[in-house]
């Protein structure tokens, strides 16, 4: 058996329970994929997104629904070793990709301070104007549990809101593409496991400006939230299961605002009605 089949079988397989079962779960609770969808599987070279195309591959071969898919990987500007590794991951994995050109790490890299944010929404748009070109109404991506638990917290600790990922997203002006991620019940545990299991070895972080990145940025601060929710699972351990299950009961009688992109609304409003 060749090496990419030997991989696939593992995931209907070893990892069904954990991965593959996972996937259809979140696909099926959220509506993620419809009859005919045109999909943009985007690639970043890390195991989650690669993960996600092999898991998309096998949906088309033994889901029931009918979607097609175009498996990309957007170049910001990659180091040469970064890129042959992408590129040899995919032979390995038999997943067909299409690579495309971008400046987002030279445009970043002209910014004063952190230039996360501007990467983050240059990226974004990038991924959007392809999608676009190539007739896709979707865009994957390879977002699993645990980002959506430490956005969460993230979002409470240090931007004094609550709020997560969403499993699937209208985009506001790209109309017609929704964005979806199909590994949001997947656990980051069994994507390092199913690796292991088939000795893989994926790029971590392509990231030119990681060593410009203090503590305060975005990535400094989630590793902190993995730790803490590390810890937490030490006498908790559904501790995570508990912080997503929380997202989807919200008791809006017990909460004290909220707003919406047109207004903010109080407890108060209501409160002698």
């Amino acid at each position: 058996m060749e090496r990419y089949k030997e991989i696939e079988k593992s995931i209907i397989t070893k990892y069904r329970k954990d991965i593959y079962s996972r996937v259809v779960k979140g696909i099926q609770k959220y509506e993620l994929i419809q009859e005919n969808d045109k999909i943009m599987v985007c690639i970043s070279g890390g195991k989650d997104s690669f993960l996600m195309a092999k898991c998309m591959e096998e949906l088309q071969k033994h889901g029931k629904i009918q979607f097609s898919t175009e498996y990309v990987v957007m170049n910001p500007g990659y180091n040469d070793f970064n890129l042959k590794l992408i590129q040899e991951n995919a032979k390995i994995l038999n997943v067909p990709i299409h690579i495309f050109e971008s400046n987002i790490f030279d445009v970043a890299n002209t910014v004063t301070g952190n230039p996360c944010y501007l990467c983050a929404r240059m990226r974004r748009g990038h991924l959007y104007n392809k999608a676009k070109e190539l007739g896709c109404n979707k865009i994957a991506l390879g977002h699993h549990f645990n980002d959506f638990i430490e956005t969460t917290l993230l979002s409470m600790f240090y931007g004094a809101e609550v709020k997560t990922m969403m499993p699937k997203l209208h985009s506001d002006n790209f109309k017609g593409i929704d964005l979806i991620r199909p590994l949001c019940f997947v656990k980051e545990e069994s994507i390092k496991s199913w690796v292991k299991y088939n000795n893989l070895t994926f790029i971590n972080c392509a990231c030119r400006f990681t060593e410009k990145c203090s503590i305060d940025d975005t990535k400094g601060k989630r590793q902190e939230i993995k730790k803490l929710i590390n810890h937490l699972k030490e006498t908790n351990p559904k501790i995570e299961e508990n912080i997503y299950k929380a997202l989807e009961n919200v008791n809006l009688n017990c909460i004290i605002g909220s707003h919406d992109e047109n207004k903010n609304y109080s407890f108060l409003d209501n409160f002698d009605k």
